[in-house]
């Protein structure tokens, strides 16, 4: 039966028998809050799904799952819905919005913390950072914590750290029978190796237990800005020294168009420059000598780059990138960043079409290099960079530009790449690409999948399909 004539075979009493099932809210679309639960981060994306069940605890997924199982319905299960293809959401079917899963439990002595799936990162580093704790995150702290640690994690601290799935100690999950079950190092260990980067094809993560590593109250960093003549040199000089660099100085690169907003001087207002934004947790004192050469590379129109709390840093530019704005992804791993590349780069700065468009490279060398390609599903540890390029905008009208601009940069810059992509940043872009993001992890995750979810009832996701 396909998923619409399942919807349309629900009556109203297995509807009401399924709501009185959960402790949280079952909202379907005749219900006045429907339009705003279904709204996701990529305003791009309009779906109307049938059911959304807005689970408070593991027991609600467990029923959900089961709803979902029973009456033949398409899952999509959301946690902070940032995810670009918007993955989180479906139609007709039923979403399982994990979004009142915020409990957060910090202990300072084992170094631990346990995380509920709903919650995002900017609620970990609130409950962390007192502790002199941080787990590594991305870099907009409303982005949700399962999406971004499922596919694999890239963040400020990926060079001193690791990736956010390498400090990653077990998860909590509902498969697709609907048992609960725990993975971690002794038990379930492979479903445990396939969920550090293989996404949500193997269940609903109820809570993560992860790893909380020492930073310091105040790290150095934040944005320096160089005019786009200055590109070339910054970009090459940056890409030596994280090669280089001690493993406690990070910093992604980007192009951007300054925003008119009072954060920036107005003089600089909608040129388009050269970004890193930086950040040191490494000791303090050394900040001056170690940024010392930075400073002296080019002439910087704007320079940010000071002590800051690290939760300060990595909420900077959440109000610059608020929620429905127009998205579209276009992603690469890069194992070499070649002067030929650059020169490419520099072309399709000069093109950003919007004060959102945006590229960066986000560095996942260092520490993360330090755990084998085939010890976690994560396949790229060979690669240097994560390369994203992403046209947004606010208004809808203007996605015919901001696509053609992405998809054409990414084209060009393709050959240059390790052939991969990064699946948290990837569009529905097909198997083949999925494929080409885990390489020779592919079969594995296949046969974990069969294992575990062998009818494929997980696949709004980068799918990975059962063996």
């Amino acid at each position: 039966m396909e998923t619409s004539q399942a919807v349309s075979a629900l009556d109203k009493t297995v509807a009401a028998s399924f709501k009185a099932s959960l402790r949280g809210e079952l909202i379907q679309p005749e219900d006045e809050r429907y339009d705003e639960a279904r709204k996701v981060y990529n305003g791009m994306i309009d779906k109307r799904p049938a059911f959304i069940a807005r689970c408070v605890d593991a027991a609600d997924v467990i029923a959900a799952v089961n709803f979902g199982r029973e009456h033949n319905l398409l899952i999509a299960v959301r946690g902070g819905g940032h995810n670009g293809a918007g993955l989180g959401i479906c139609d007709s079917g039923l979403v399982i919005d994990l979004s009142r899963m915020r409990g957060i439990r910090v202990d300072p002595i084992r170094r631990e913390v346990r995380v509920e799936g709903g919650c995002v990162w900017g609620d970990v580093d609130h409950a962390t950072h007192p502790f002199g704790l941080a787990v590594p995150t991305g870099f907009i702290s409303t982005t949700g914590v399962g999406g971004l640690t499922l596919g694999g994690g890239v963040g400020y601290l990926t060079r001193k750290y690791g990736l956010t799935i390498d400090n990653l100690l077990g998860v909590d999950m509902v498969l697709a029978d609907g048992s609960f079950v725990t993975a971690n190092e002794k038990e379930n260990t492979d479903l445990f190796w396939a969920v550090r980067g293989g996404g949500g094809n193997f269940g609903v993560v109820t809570s993560f237990l992860f790893r909380g590593d020492p930073v310091g109250p105040t790290v150095y960093g934040g944005p320096i800005f160089w005019p786009l003549e200055h590109a070339d040199k910054v970009m090459r000089f940056w890409r030596d020294l994280i090669l280089s660099g001690p493993e406690d100085l990070n910093g992604w690169f980007g192009f951007h168009t300054v925003p008119p907003v009072e954060m920036f001087p107005q003089a600089h207002h909608l040129k388009k420059m050269a970004v890193i934004t930086w950040c040191y947790a490494g000791d303090l004192e050394k900040a001056a000598q170690i940024f010392k050469p930075i400073r002296e590379v080019a002439p910087a129109a704007m320079d940010f780059a000071g002590p800051i709390p690290l939760p300060a840093l990595q909420s900077m530019f959440d109000g610059l990138y608020p929620p429905g704005l127009q998205w579209y992804w276009n992603a690469d791993f890069v194992t070499n960043l070649t002067d030929e590349a650059i020169d490419l780069h520099r072309q399709y700065a000069k093109q950003l079409p919007s004060v959102h468009s945006t590229m960066h490279l986000y560095p996942i060398n260092g520490a993360a290099h330090n755990v084998g390609k085939n010890d976690t599903a994560w396949n790229y540890r060979e690669a240097n960079f994560v390369q994203v390029i992403v046209g947004v905008d606010p208004d809808p009208a203007n996605n015919p530009r901001t696509i053609a601009w992405s998809k054409e940069y990414w084209r060009k810059l393709h050959p240059y790449s390790a052939g991969g992509a990064y699946v948290n940043m990837m569009m529905d872009e097909g198997q083949e690409r999925v494929q080409a993001a885990y390489r020779d992890n592919y079969a594995r995750l296949a046969q974990i999948k069969a294992k575990y979810d062998p009818q494929n009832l997980f696949r709004m996701n980068q799918n990975i399909k059962p063996a």
